[in-house]
């Protein structure tokens, strides 16, 4: 069954392929460290559901966690090089503990490390799609976590779930659980009095005064935003998700009322624009006026170097940029054609006027439609 066909959480137990996405509070003791007896409990449901016949990629955040009592680690550190110290000490000690628990029955894992630079570059992407498709066409359960012995801001900022949602797409699966320590959206925080939780969300109209602005664990990174985030990524692609507590897995993989379901909002965009529209670093912005806006947001026009009035950052030819109406609103990004040297000596100017003065080449778009995505539409 196809991630478009998926409408209803009560078909995901026919789906074949899902990427299940745990964050280190849900793997983790009151103290913070690794606790074994919860890891093998979510082992147990995604050994369940491979032995069956379908396919898990597993996003598993928890390298740091894991290796802060080797350290002699009281609590998650605060600076980035003793993270990433015990991200190096705790990512093989838990993939050992996957790759025992998988093996009680019958599996064998295999370790995918990757950055956010990974999904980045187009070339590493395609390179880790195809060795993520070989891993599943194997029976091999990949264990997918940010690399955060190298990773920078990553690991600041929970990264694993936006990691998750673009694995979600690269290896076209049906359907994203995402686990966490809640057991699904609420109207507020889930401790208020008078909180409810949201069974289902259509779009995001339905997401209009909620309140997710509480902080996350002391373990984890990610709070309930990032979560939205990483759900808004893999349902505007066309991966639905659902949200939930590593406690209701088993339920929510068999198509239970539980956790929050988020329909897929979009259809399936190419890998190429996924990576320019939500991986991509940009590089620069281009300021376009009122009239350029209209021809790129809802004509569907390639950019002029026309309707730019202004060039921000250093780029090189190729590299994705921001690009902006006058008032600074991001609408789209692209790749653009010239580099931040070039491109402030075509503004203003039409095709056939940087044709006739600067010859053959210069009179192309400064960022094409086939290279361009938006991020926003304007009403």
């Amino acid at each position: 069954m196809s991630a478009a066909a998926l409408s209803d959480r009560r078909l995901l137990p026919e789906v074949r392929r899902v990427v299940v996405k745990v964050g280190s509070s849900s793997l983790t003791d009151e103290s913070g460290k690794l606790d074994p007896a919860r890891l093998r409990a979510l082992v147990d449901v995604l050994a369940a559901r491979v032995n069956g016949g379908h396919q898990v990629v597993l996003v598993s955040s928890g390298a740091i966690a894991t290796g802060m009592d080797p350290l002699g680690l009281a609590r998650r550190p605060r600076d980035l090089a003793t993270q990433q110290a015990a991200a190096s000490v705790g990512q093989g000690l838990l993939v050992a503990h996957y790759t025992r628990a998988f093996a009680d029955h019958g599996l064998r894992v295999g370790q995918v490390l990757l950055t956010a630079d990974d999904t980045m570059r187009r070339t590493q992407y395609r390179n880790a799609q195809r060795a993520l498709d070989r891993l599943l066409d194997l029976g091999i359960v990949p264990i997918v976590n940010e690399n955060d012995t190298v990773a920078t801001d990553e690991i600041r900022f929970g990264d694993n779930d936006r990691l998750a949602a673009l694995v979600s797409h690269l290896v076209h699966a049906d359907a994203m659980a995402l686990l966490t320590d809640v057991d699904g959206l609420y109207t507020g925080p889930p401790n208020r009095p008078g909180s409810r939780r949201i069974p289902e969300v259509r779009g995001p109209k339905d997401l209009e005064g909620i309140d997710v602005t509480a902080r996350g664990s002391g373990v984890g990174t990610g709070g309930m935003v990032t979560k939205l985030e990483s759900v808004a990524i893999a349902t505007a692609s066309g991966v639905p998700v659902v949200l939930t507590s590593t406690a209701q897995v088993a339920p929510a993989l068999d198509g239970e009322d539980v956790g929050t379901w988020f329909a897929a909002t979009g259809r399936r965009a190419s890998t190429r624009l996924l990576w320019l529209a939500y991986a991509a670093r940009t590089r620069g912005r281009l300021v376009l006026d009122e009239g350029a806006v209209r021809a790129v947001v809802e004509r569907g026009k390639s950019l002029l170097p026309a309707g730019v009035t202004a060039v921000e950052g250093e780029f090189e030819a190729g590299d994705p940029v921001e690009i902006a109406g006058p008032d600074g609103t991001v609408v789209a990004r692209g790749l653009v054609a010239y580099s931040a040297q070039e491109a402030p000596t075509l503004l203003g100017r039409g095709t056939a006027e940087l044709r006739e003065d600067l010859g053959e080449g210069y009179d192309r778009e400064l960022v094409h439609r086939d290279d361009l995505v938006l991020v926003r539409r304007r009403r």
